[in-house]
């Protein structure tokens, strides 16, 4: 392993999708040189869920919004990426410019990654971002009573149907091959990160693709699962953070993570209050439980403070995410 570099960076590989791990980005893109997203491809909802069916293509929002985190242009170009075509456009009604930016290169390019790699350039992004695969994906989830659903988009609302917890998902058809960057970028990784975002539809799906689980374990680089700040409303109610890191457990094997980061600031009372009423609330951090798993606990105080939301900051979790870095890459403990 070598010693942190203070100018080039720690090669890092930041495995997700959603909100979360464009927010981890945007804090990351400027502690190194070197920075991948591995983006899942199984969201089938929203403007991506149209383009995916109409077009045959992978799901565009997750990867454009880490592009977006990750791109260095010009203030009118960042407006235009993230522009949402408004209700009355027929057609085009809730479609992210962005989007079809995508979609429209993925028509001139020969597979869905070399699509990927050319919006990069044209947005000059800081490192790289990577779908997990180019395979045609859905996801399935099946609930501790039995029940299933296939469809990312459709989890939330099944699940309150059949009032009871997810016991694992999958991808159909299971097992789709890595992209072979993916894997390799995985494997020389200096840190690999997994989350924060939603457990089951953004961080596990990754997991769940050929090789990708196998070469988190076997990589050397440090590992580190980011809980995410409050449960999940139709997805991980209840579920306290040992709860999490079982559920990536159960659906990748032992040894896949060597640290749990988890949030240590208090949520402020007017926040907490708005999220009960959509059944979320601060995820419990039971240490003991965490560790009885194998996984070591670190908490740090990551969540944002003028948010209107709880979620993580994206300068306080880079800053604590390097800080633990340099602190095991001096020590070499992983």
């Amino acid at each position: 392993m070598e010693a942190y570099k203070p100018f080039g960076g720690p090669r890092i590989a930041a495995i997700g999708g959603g909100t979360g791990l464009s927010t981890m980005l945007r804090g990351l893109k400027s502690c190194t040189r070197e920075l991948t997203a591995i983006v899942t491809v199984a969201d089938d909802g929203g403007g991506s869920g149209v383009l995916r069916q109409d077009l045959g293509m992978p799901p565009p929002g997750d990867i454009r919004h880490c592009m977006e985190a990750l791109a260095n242009v010009e203030p009118v170009m960042q407006q235009l990426l993230a522009y949402r075509f408004p209700k009355d456009s027929g057609s085009l009604t809730g479609q992210s410019f962005g989007n079809l930016l995508l979609a429209a290169l993925n028509g001139i390019s020969p597979s869905f990654d070399q699509a990927v790699a050319r919006m990069s350039e044209v947005l000059a992004i800081s490192g790289r971002v990577l779908p997990v695969t180019n395979a045609n994906v859905a996801l399935e989830a099946v609930f501790e009573n039995g029940a299933r659903v296939v469809g990312e988009s459709k989890i939330f609302q099944f699940k309150k149907e059949q009032d009871c917890r997810i016991s694992h998902v999958r991808l159909l058809p299971e097992r789709p091959p890595a992209l072979p960057e993916t894997l390799e970028a995985i494997r020389r990784a200096d840190l690999i990160l997994l989350g924060p975002g939603s457990l089951y539809t953004s961080v596990i799906p990754n997991l769940l693709v050929e090789g990708v689980a196998d070469a988190i374990r076997a990589a050397g680089g440090l590992k580190i699962y980011i809980c995410n700040i409050m449960t999940q409303d139709g997805e991980t109610e209840d579920m306290t953070a040992a709860d999490h890191v079982a559920a990536l457990l159960r659906h990748s094997g032992p040894g896949l993570v060597d640290l749990c980061l988890a949030n240590s600031a208090p949520v402020r009372p007017g926040l907490v209050e708005r999220y009960r009423e959509e059944d979320a609330v601060p995820i419990q951090v039971d240490r003991a439980a965490v560790e009885d798993l194998g996984v070591e606990l670190i908490t740090r105080p990551v969540s944002s403070e003028t948010s209107d939301y709880a979620r993580h900051s994206a300068a306080r979790l880079a800053a604590s995410i390097m800080e633990i870095y340099r602190e095991r890459a001096d020590t070499k403990i992983f």
